[in-house]
């Protein structure tokens, strides 16, 4: 077989692959043949080989196929654990500015934090990670919104109760989506404000990233804060190929 013939087969394996990845509940040989429009024969041999290697199985009384043991295995090695991988940086950026630095996920109802580097200050923001907060009375809640659409941003402002008016939110959103950078100014807790931004991986999970300080400080050193999230997304978040900035989601 030369190059170009190897590169073919692979790139045939990858579209059976894929049509099974949209719907893993099981399909019929001839169902991915029109899905991806490859000859029923080809897909045959394909299915057959990528069957004996674990990446493809069969399922059912009518033998439907669905993504195999080995894909499986493959997703779970490739994941990446986030903490760790931005913990130098999160340092970093604490010490720049002297104040507490956030790490949180977004579990579809709320935010989860999941690391924190606690600030040089005496008086300084503390949570615990693992503490679940809102989204829209949050800095790092308002990035992640912005990453969403309109209509659930409009259904987590009803399940949270948010005091404010969805055309008010909605516009501070839209102004978050055009900067960048999310403040919570005494909203959540009161005498503590913050910034935040957001991000999301290449395995479509959205996190954020939030300096949260007493808010007269906050206030005080505003534009610094909000310079080093500015330059931390654009640099670590930025320039991880594994990351994606709201910017780079909106491209891809």
């Amino acid at each position: 077989m030369n190059a170009s013939a190897g590169i073919q087969v692979i790139n045939r394996a990858a579209q059976v692959l894929r049509q099974l990845k949209h719907d893993n509940s099981g399909q019929s040989l001839g169902g991915i043949a029109a899905q991806t429009g490859l000859p029923r024969s080809t897909v045959q041999r394909i299915v057959n080989a990528l069957i004996a290697e674990g990446f493809i199985a069969t399922t059912g009384k009518n033998g439907d196929l669905r993504l195999g043991p080995e894909i499986h295995s493959l997703a779970a090695a490739g994941h990446v654990d986030v903490a760790a991988m931005l913990r130098p940086d999160l340092k970093t950026l604490s010490d720049r500015t002297g104040e507490t630095v956030d790490l949180a996920i977004f579990n579809t109802t709320s935010l989860t934090f999941v690391d924190q580097i606690a600030g040089r200050q005496r008086l300084r923001a503390v949570s615990v990670p693992g503490e679940d907060f809102p989204l829209t009375t949050t800095a790092n809640g308002k990035a992640v919104l912005s990453m969403l659409e309109d209509d659930d941003i409009a259904e987590f402002r009803r399940l949270e109760s948010a005091k404010v008016t969805l055309k008010s939110l909605l516009a501070e959103i839209a102004q978050i989506r055009k900067d960048g950078v999310a403040f919570d100014l005494d909203e959540h807790t009161q005498g503590i404000s913050a910034a935040g931004i957001a991000f999301q991986t290449l395995g479509k999970e959205i996190y954020a990233v939030s300096i949260p300080a007493p808010s007269e400080r906050f206030l005080k050193n505003r534009q610094t804060i909000e310079k080093a999230l500015t330059g931390f997304a654009k640099t670590t978040i930025g320039g991880n190929p594994y990351f994606l900035t709201p910017a780079q989601r909106q491209v891809s």
